[in-house]
């Protein structure tokens, strides 16, 4: 009488030696450790692979600040203009009254001087050339002026200030009496330097 045949292999169990569950061997698996197709410690779900990812991380961070909005400039501007008519005014009449004559260089200087102050203090305002203009046509007046009252001041015993404020009438018609073409020409020239020297200084 033969003996029961074995059967060649006995079944395998599954991976880790766990049950089937629900009818399926793999269900409770765990792929072993190194496997090809073991998910990665910091693999990430739900179909976005930047998931995960941190603020800062692949040369990223807070997105840049929007720059601050341009600062008006322009009552700045107006004021550095008038200082600087003031102060050309006075270095014009001062000229004027030391050599007793009008120079074309110095009224070029004095428009200069006030375009250059409108035009780096106030910026691109397209005003400020403009003002910077007739402030230039003020200061060679002012400066012309006063160069009447120091030359005044040689011939009579007054200061500048009571040639300025007692005698302005006297002093007023004294200016149109010198006034000539070259002088027209003076204010013109220093009005357009004033109103180039303003655009350019703005960049």
């Amino acid at each position: 009488m033969s003996q029961p045949v074995q059967p060649p292999n006995p079944p395998q169990q599954p991976y880790g030696g766990g049950q089937p569950t629900d009818g399926n061997p793999y269900a409770a698996q765990q792929p072993p450790a190194g496997a090809p197709y073991a998910p990665h410690p910091g693999a990430q779900t739900g179909g976005n692979p930047f998931a995960g990812q941190q603020p800062g991380q692949f040369g990223g961070g807070a997105p840049f600040s929007p720059a601050p909005p341009a600062r008006d400039t322009m009552g700045l501007g107006l004021l550095a203009a008038v200082v600087a008519t003031l102060v050309a005014a006075g270095v014009y009449g001062g000229i004027i009254g030391a050599t007793e004559h009008q120079i074309g260089y110095a009224a070029v200087g004095v428009g200069f001087l006030v375009g250059f102050a409108a035009g780096k203090v106030g910026g691109r305002n397209p005003v400020l050339p403009v003002i910077g203009a007739v402030l230039a046509l003020i200061g060679v007046y002012g400066g012309q002026l006063l160069g009447e009252a120091i030359i005044a001041t040689k011939v009579a015993p007054v200061t500048v200030s009571e040639v300025f404020f007692e005698h302005f009438s006297v002093l007023n018609e004294a200016w149109k009496a010198d006034t000539n073409v070259i002088s027209i020409l003076f204010f013109a020239i220093a009005a357009a330097a004033a109103f180039s020297a303003a655009k350019k200084a703005a960049g």
